[in-house]
């Protein structure tokens, strides 16, 4: 099928173009405004196995292309970048995420591209580039980086504790030169550890070692905070540190929106210590750091804005890249290792979202976070779902049947959440040695002494926990109390 007329008063243009497009290898999909299959070629035919050019046109592009993450998690619509580029017109760069092919359900690392045809927006081209090859390459080198840092952390380790060493006056005397040498060095073996630390932490991620572990969160408390964990870094800085809505006039107040979203909380903090980290690097004394939390529809969306020296056009396409670093007058005294963006946009895909940045130089930046909002219904659900799993599969030991049942008496309950006073033990303390520890046939049937069962009293003040974790077996309290003669 074609979507090209030859024209012969004009050449043979348009049956080039549909020539070119029935051999490339890169699949191509145009739609109409509302997400309409127009075209299709071969290529796309094959990724997505809808069987023929006919059985595709006139379907919503959605049921062609089935997108799931890089990491294996389906994408929903209301995340699918694809539909938001087609609703909002706007152009998508290079998004990597896999196919599921209709037929057999294979899996197809590609990487996406959306262009609206014309300012209007009546029609928009896709593209399909299989990225199966470059990602096998990547994967090569990522090996190669991850163990090259692991090796090399131990002797940088090294070298920075003989360098503390030192320096230290308790350990080593030296004269004021040689301590401004070796502080220098050891500024810069710190510099590199910590490069080791960020192509770990970024290599990791991208083997697929380590996966986001979500939560339902509520991201207001979250951020603020990160946030008040560098109140004494700004302050030492000259810099003032606002976070909430009012940020802006000069204070700061708590945001009073519920945000809640469904997140990794560790990959959420190493965004915002990137983020708010080089917001005080590029911030002069005097400046200031605005960081609020707002929803925006079915987006939660976190900013970190500041005064500083702000960023080029030509930089600011590039930032996110890895070791991309600006390269200014203002930016080579700074000290950076080039992948702290890359490990924010990073975190950030890998739990649904996108990051982006809006700056002038010499005008201050903001960086966008954007994740997919939870409601506060679904919230709560969620939230009660993680406390009963919690509750299920907290340790309990197996009880078979005893005399005494430590799980069902309020008062050895009530115990639990205070240290446990020891029993007194029988009248005859020739008996407590040749009881063993190891042996819990000898513990399972308590003799009671010859002045009958020990009863246990009820402390002063008993508070019902809400639910004890571990229910001590009488053999517990028994070897407690032979710790306690002992």
């Amino acid at each position: 099928m074609s979507i090209f007329k030859h024209d012969k008063s004009t050449g043979s243009t348009d049956s080039q173009a549909d020539m070119v497009l029935q051999v490339i290898h890169d699949g191509v999909i145009i739609t109409d405004a509302s997400g309409v299959v127009q075209f299709i070629n071969p290529a796309a035919i094959r990724m997505t196995e809808c069987g023929s050019a006919d059985h595709a046109t006139g379907l919503d592009y959605g049921l062609l292309i089935k997108l799931e993450s890089k990491e294996g998690r389906e994408i929903p619509d209301a995340e699918n970048p694809i539909a938001q580029a087609i609703r909002t017109g706007q152009a998508l760069e290079r998004y990597q995420a896999c196919i599921v092919a209709t037929q057999s359900g294979k899996r197809l690392p590609v990487a996406i591209t959306v262009l609206p045809s014309d300012n209007k927006g009546q029609h928009h081209i896709i593209t399909l580039r299989d990225i199966t090859k470059e990602l096998a390459e990547e994967g090569e080198q990522t090996e190669f980086i991850s163990t090259a840092s692991h090796e090399m952390r131990t002797p940088v380790a090294t070298i920075d504790g003989y360098i503390s060493l030192a320096t230290n006056p308790q350990t080593a005397t030296i004269d004021h030169r040689a301590r401004g040498y070796l502080t220098a060095a050891h500024a810069a073996s710190q510099h590199l550890g910590k490069l080791f630390r960020n192509l770990l932490d970024i290599t990791k991620l991208d083997d697929g070692k380590i996966r986001p572990q979500f939560r339902p969160v509520d991201m207001v408390l979250l951020v603020e905070s990160i946030a008040q964990d560098y109140q004494s870094r700004a302050k030492e800085a000259k810099v003032k540190l606002n976070f909430g809505p009012d940020g802006h006039n000069g204070g700061s107040h708590r945001v009073g929106q519920a945000v809640y979203s469904y997140v990794d909380v560790n990959f959420m903090r190493e965004i915002l210590d990137n983020l708010i980290d080089n917001a005080l690097k590029y911030t002069p004394a005097g400046g200031s750091i605005y960081i609020n939390v707002r929803g925006d529809g079915d987006r939660a969306l976190i900013n970190v804005t500041d005064t500083g020296i702000g960023i080029s056009a030509e930089d600011l396409a590039h930032i996110f890249q890895k070791f991309y670093r600006a390269d200014n007058s203002d930016t080579r005294t700074i000290g950076g290792t080039g992948l702290g963006l890359y490990l924010v946009k990073q975190r950030a895909e890998a739990m649904g979202g996108r990051v982006w940045a809006e700056s002038s130089f010499g005008e201050g930046s903001t960086f966008y976070v954007s994740l997919p909002r939870l409601s506060s219904d679904e919230y709560d659900k969620r939230m009660i779902a993680i406390n009963n799993l919690s509750q299920a599969t907290s340790p309990q030991s197996p009880q078979p049947p005893r005399p005494v049942q430590p799980a069902s008496n309020p008062f050895l309950r009530a115990r639990l959440s205070r240290p446990v006073q020891p029993v007194q033990p029988a009248p005859s303390a020739q008996s407590v040695p040749s009881v063993q520890p190891p042996m819990a046939a000898s513990v399972s049937q308590p003799q009671p002494s010859p002045a009958g069962p020990q009863t246990p009293q009820p402390p002063r003040q008993y508070t019902q926990p809400r639910a004890p974790t571990i229910s001590p077996s009488p053999t517990t309290q028994v070897n407690n109390n032979i710790k306690e003669q002992q």
